[in-house]
């Protein structure tokens, strides 16, 4: 909720339902997810959050306002999991397909980390996701101090490939517009996935997909050019 470019963004409306109740609805569209937590710091101006998650049903974990790799560690151990989908909670626009081929590829491939954030990346920024064994984020937890990857959850991941092995996805050409920007991270950016709600809720549901998204920009060049703008804050 403290965000530093859109204070409390995840919980900002969009038609009519908080930011991160839209990012719910597209995890629970997701077949091969198991569980669902929710993983906040114990800043007071979280607590909000925590009673969003009770009225979802989400599991809560709360820790570290600025450790955020401690949080998620700690937050997937109470889930008992072994296998890691991180998705950010910007990212209300999230493609369930996409979390889903994700999720695929990694038991299908023996990689070390499945994700389509690995640069160049050829999706649209904020449908990102990532998938990787939990016990290799405890061993980075354990023994990296560095502040950038204390802030930012996986990130030595990438920058030691020669650590660990890398797959990453590739857009299907209808798709792949790297420079749009689909996060939750200034007004601009609000208003740009509210005008896209606005079009495509009425026609596809809640839950539709990046194709349908990326069609859309592509019609409607001034909705694309809403947050062309804004500029994604380096990890260091």
């Amino acid at each position: 909720m403290g965000s530093s470019r859109l204070p409390g963004k995840v919980l900002m409306d969009i038609s009519g339902v908080p930011a991160l109740s839209r990012l719910l609805e597209r995890l629970r569209a997701v077949p091969n997810v198991d569980d669902i937590v929710l993983a906040t710091s114990t800043y007071f101006g979280d607590d909000v959050l925590c009673d969003w998650a009770n009225s979802e049903g989400v599991r809560v974990w709360r820790g570290s306002e600025d450790d955020v790799l401690q949080r998620v560690v700690e937050a997937h151990r109470s889930t008992e999991t072994d296998i890691v989908v991180e998705i950010t909670g910007d990212c209300p626009l999230i493609c369930p397909e996409v979390i889903e081929l994700a999720v695929e590829t990694y038991h299908a491939n023996r990689a070390d980390v499945v994700a389509n954030v690995v640069q160049p990346s050829s999706y649209p920024q904020g449908t990102d996701v990532q998938v990787y064994a939990f016990s290799l984020l405890e061993d980075v937890e354990r023994r990296i101090d560095d502040p950038a990857v204390r802030e930012h959850v996986s990130l030595y991941f990438y920058e030691n490939p020669e650590i660990y092995r890398l797959l990453n996805l590739v857009a299907p050409a209808s798709c792949r517009m790297p420079r749009q920007r689909l996060q939750l991270d200034y007004p601009e950016d609000l208003e740009c996935i509210r005008r896209i709600y606005e079009h495509l809720l009425p026609k596809h549901g809640s839950v539709f997909g990046l194709e349908a998204i990326t069609r859309l920009l592509r019609d409607h060049p001034e909705i694309a050019a809403l947050n062309a703008g804004c500029e994604e804050k380096a990890p260091r």
